[in-house]
């Protein structure tokens, strides 16, 4: 088993590689604007880095999100195509699961992953960790809304992601720096998820409509 992990959905560009038991090899690149540039050549230099090609991919597993429209089109985009043409498996992964895993080993408890959706917003959604850091359990549906849109209880929960970095005032409770998504972990768990034959569709969460919209499309909603 080889898997190749992508994620767009923040603002970090991620590819990883798993043997579906750890992480192989794993590279980000932090650019807002970039994603469309960056990601091609990301994985092309991970793969020739550990010796790969493209033909040893077994499965590609991409970040569903939530994510602003145009990043994460980008990296399900990508994998859907590269899976395609290589005639393998692509499946998906909520990308603020990925994040609530990173922190697993930190804390126990209720956590809060709280990414930038933009527009002053946060996408986020909660977990519980056990107390051995072995399952992460998601309690809530991922969704976007103004920071302080939040119930207080909950923003003052162990977070990761950026949204403690852009609200610090709102998201007092910053666990260990884990802002993006590790695209590592996301072929790892997707490794997982394959081994024991989950069900991970792709499927983006981008929770709204995006910011640019075709003429007919503006005409249908004024």
């Amino acid at each position: 088993m080889l898997i190749l992990g992508i994620d767009t959905s923040t603002s970090a560009i991620g590819a990883g590689l798993s043997d579906g038991l750890g992480v192989i090899a794993a590279a980000h690149r932090v650019d807002a604007r970039g994603h469309t540039e960056q990601l091609a050549p990301l994985i092309s230099t991970l793969l020739a880095d550990n010796d790969l090609t493209p033909g040893d991919l077994t499965g590609v597993v991409v970040g569903n999100g939530p994510g602003p429209f145009t990043g994460l089109r980008v990296g399900m985009v990508t994998g859907v195509t590269m899976a395609h043409a290589l005639g393998i498996p692509v499946f998906g992964l909520c990308s603020l699961d990925v994040l609530a895993h990173q922190g697993a080993a930190a804390t126990h408890g209720e956590i809060l992953v709280a990414t930038d959706a933009r527009r002053k917003e946060v996408y986020w959604a909660r977990y519980f960790v056990d107390a051995a850091g072995h399952t992460v359990q998601r309690l809530s549906d991922p969704a976007v809304d103004r920071p302080a849109e939040l119930p207080e209880e909950v923003r003052a929960l162990p977070t990761l992601g950026r949204g403690p970095v852009l609200y610090p005032d709102l998201f007092p409770n910053l666990l260990h720096h884990h802002l993006d998504v590790d695209a590592g972990l996301l072929a790892l768990l997707g490794g997982r998820g394959i081994a024991a034959d989950a069900t991970m569709p792709v499927e983006p969460l981008y929770l709204r409509r995006p910011d640019a919209l075709t003429s007919a499309q503006r005409g249908a909603t004024s």
